[in-house]
């Protein structure tokens, strides 16, 4: 299953969080098993659409179309000791983002949250313009996101440079040594590079030496990511349309020399004359039924996956090097005898991804480090 190389990123990450002391800031630079966390987050069901989001420092609610979001009384779930203000089950007004603190137990450690509740809108078109800097164990990494027609933010793309930044590889551009980045010179203002990079020795000594670079639309789940990290990676955001085309610009340039992972060798790379890097885009619409609100590592292109309703993808052609800016246009082709609810997609249980990656075979850790796609004016055609 070549196309699950979005997976590349989330399985270094896991590994190296399980045995890094460099602490994951979640709170204010303290360990990772820190206590001023929200576990869980609570409202009606009457109201959701689907599970809320929990992040690093956001919690999302995604609401029914309609319902009042003036008085809303969240419930939240944190760690053993900690406390939050304000307290769980406050009435809040929901227009706009509410922030929560939650301090720790020793009182030592607090955290601010950003609650949002929202309904199911989402940007069909994506330009890559808007970055804000994270910084954590003195790194610094560009996170992207986009910007709806009120101005606000409408949805935040996920990568795996949260976890690249503990492999200590830091450097103060994030374009100097981090996967995923901003450049200035898209093909209209500025797009999103991907970079296939080197982990350094902590990636080999994980067997993890080499990461594609990715950007993908869903979340990472911590939580599950030592147990679990296939399943960690959670493709998908809620989408109310009927996707038809996926359509954008992009240029690639492989990496001079393609690597396989070998366990067996010191920096866990072996060279393999003649091979040639490719990249990947594609998108996945899916039914969240049963249980399935997300796609993950394992299944986002499974051909026996019974939610998958329709993909689109670069062919094997289209994933080749070009200098030069060039468009994809991409139908979304429906699985056999898949067709739409649209009682539930009106409810909202079908979900949408869109994928990039640097290099095709990432989630096997091969590549040519400094393979680079370059996206840009991205955007969804939906049936009206």
């Amino acid at each position: 299953m070549n196309l699950l190389q979005i997976r590349t990123s989330a399985f270094w990450l896991c590994i190296i969080a399980a045995v890094s002391s460099t602490a994951f800031v979640s709170c204010e630079g303290e360990p990772l098993n820190a206590e001023c966390d929200i576990e869980s987050a609570f409202l009606p069901d009457d109201v959701l659409i689907r599970e809320p989001v929990i992040e690093n420092d956001k919690v999302t609610f995604m609401l029914k179309n309609g319902t009042d979001r003036t008085a809303l009384a969240p419930e939240f779930t944190i760690t053993p000791g900690a406390v939050i203000e304000p307290p769980s089950g406050t009435v809040r007004d929901f227009t706009t983002p509410q922030t929560y603190t939650v301090t720790s137990e020793d009182r030592k450690w607090h955290k601010n949250y950003t609650v949002s509740a929202t309904y199911i809108t989402i940007s069909l078109q994506y330009d890559f313009e808007h970055v804000r800097l994270e910084e954590t164990n003195k790194a610094r990494y560009d996170v992207f996101y986009e910007v709806g027609t009120d101005g606000k933010e409408s949805l935040t793309w996920a990568s795996g440079n949260p976890g690249f930044a503990l492999t200590g590889m830091a450097a103060n551009k994030p374009s100097d040594v981090f996967p995923t980045y901003q450049i200035n010179d898209g093909r209209s203002g500025k797009a999103v590079a991907l970079t296939t990079r080197m982990t350094g020795s902590f990636g080999a000594l994980v067997n993890k030496p080499i990461a594609s670079g990715s950007l993908f639309l869903g979340k990472f789940d911590l939580s599950t990511a030592l147990s679990k990290p296939l399943e960690s990676t959670c493709f998908g955001i809620p989408f109310s349309k009927i996707p038809l085309y996926l359509k954008g610009y992009y240029k690639y340039a492989p990496g001079e020399t393609y690597m396989e992972l070998d366990k067996s060798i010191t920096d866990k790379l072996k060279p393999i004359p003649g091979k040639t890097d490719e990249c990947n885009i594609y998108a996945v619409f899916f039914e969240t039924s049963d249980g399935m609100e997300y796609l993950d590592g394992t299944n986002v292109m499974s051909d026996d996956n019974p939610n998958i309703v329709a993909v689109a993808a670069l062919s094997p052609e289209e994933r080749t090097a070009t200098s030069e800016w060039r468009e994809f246009n991409l139908p979304f082709k429906y699985r056999p005898g898949k067709t739409i609810d649209f009682g539930k997609l009106q409810d909202g249980h079908y979900s949408i991804t869109i994928c990039m990656a640097s290099s095709i075979d990432g989630d096997y850790f091969c590549g040519a480090p400094g393979s680079t796609l370059i996206v840009d004016e991205v955007e969804l055609i939906c049936y009206e």
